[in-house]
């Protein structure tokens, strides 16, 4: 008797949100300084009837809960885990604005290894093409 095939996390995951007739999961990608693109962004992929996940805050801009330098430390890298997590979560990924740095370049890294589809709103700063 053959042994049943054990199915991965993300296995599940997929197949949970297909039981539950989840759509699309968008998670918008792209530095922070693209945040009215983002939300922007965010309106046009809803519309389409796509759920949509991005980044919370702007760590850029000036806000009493990252105003001490050791504490935004700290929590840059909480927000960078959490942002990963988005992306497991999320069905594709679409990266906002004209300049890719390291951040967003690592995050559409991870997305590609982990089989998801990315979209750019500027294809033409796709590391890969």
């Amino acid at each position: 008797m053959p042994h049943p095939h054990l199915l991965t996390p993300e296995e599940k995951l997929d197949e949970a949100k297909e039981l539950l007739s989840l759509p699309r999961i968008v998670v918008i990608c792209g530095s922070t300084r693209f945040m009215t693109e983002m939300n922007a962004a965010e309106l046009r992929e809803t519309e389409a009837g796509r759920i949509v996940v991005k980044p919370g805050c702007d760590v850029k801009s000036p806000h009493g809960l990252w105003s001490d330098p050791g504490e935004a430390e700290a929590l840059k890298v909480r927000l960078d885990d959490l942002h990963r997590a988005k992306i497991r979560l999320a069905d594709e990924a679409l990266v906002v604005g004209g300049y890719i740095g390291d951040s967003t370049r690592a995050e559409i890294a991870y997305a590609r290894s982990l089989g998801k589809p990315v979209r750019f709103t500027h294809p033409e700063v796709d590391p890969d093409a």
